[in-house]
């Protein structure tokens, strides 16, 4: 009698051998908070290894949309998803899929900088390495990996085991970036990650941005269209919860395909 054997699928979320690292493609996203209609089955394949922009004037559901990318929308609540996000082919929001996981391969980088309060720069980076269980020495490596591909080494490798709040806002904000990456993630989520910050330091995180998509995909919402068009490959434009255009970035911004997005750009409306 022929034997037959079965494969084995595997561990939900392990990285994948057939697509890119770090794509992610939204089927139908939709996500309501206290019975309100926030996203509209959104539709959209954002690219791996390149910077992904966000924009559309407040209220359109940019903040909401990059939760539910790595299932923070869902802590909230009253408040409900529905649709698939698929990271590398793999639905995050399958049964049995754990959000922990999730998380870990796509980290998020909030508005303002919220580095731990009563840890030093060296325990803010580590702090989630510690709960993965490296030990001390593949710990140290990975915070100074993280922190020189957070452009942030140079100003702080002599005082590591500072207070993180000794440092300037937009230090900060570069820390937070550090301590995101250095659980190694494929895919960086930042809602208005300059929003908060000055020029000097604005433009240190869109420089930052261009280097890192090198080895990431990013996602970034942003309320300021320059700061899209310097730094974002791809262009998402989200109006009451509705995705009214993706494209190339350049294209959108000179040639627009729907007058809604042509009113934004134009300062009509927003």
């Amino acid at each position: 009698m022929e034997t037959v054997t079965r494969s084995t699928p595997p561990p939900v979320l392990e990285r994948s051998e057939v697509f890119l690292i770090g794509s992610l493609r939204v089927e139908g996203l939709e996500a309501s908070y206290g019975g309100r209609q926030i996203l509209k089955g959104i539709t959209m394949d954002i690219p791996a290894g390149a910077v992904t922009a966000v924009i559309g004037p407040s209220g359109c559901g940019k903040s909401t949309f990059v939760r539910c990318l790595n299932r923070l929308h869902e802590v909230v609540p009253g408040a409900r998803v529905s649709g698939r996000v698929l990271l590398e082919g793999q639905d995050i929001y399958a049964p049995g899929v754990d959000p922990v996981v999730v998380r870990r391969r796509i980290g998020m980088v909030f508005q303002r900088p919220n580095p731990f309060p009563t840890m030093t720069i060296y325990q803010n980076v580590a702090a989630g390495l510690r709960v993965n269980g490296w030990d001390r020495r593949r710990t140290a490596e990975a915070v100074e990996r993280s922190l020189r591909m957070a452009a942030l080494w140079d100003e702080v490798k002599d005082r590591l085991h500072q207070p993180a709040t000794g440092l300037s806002g937009g230090q900060q904000q570069r820390l937070c970036i550090a301590r995101a990456l250095a659980v190694e993630p494929d895919v960086l989520l930042m809602d208005e990650p300059t929003s908060a910050l000055d020029p000097v330091s604005t433009l240190k995180i869109e420089e930052l941005l261009i280097e890192l998509r090198q080895r990431f995909t990013l996602v970034v919402v942003t309320h300021n269209m320059q700061q899209a068009a310097r730094v974002a490959d791809r262009t998402a434009f989200l109006l009451d919860g509705e995705l009214v255009e993706f494209g190339p970035t350049a294209e959108l911004f000179t040639m627009p395909r729907d007058r809604r997005t042509e009113d934004y750009i134009t300062g009509r409306f927003g």
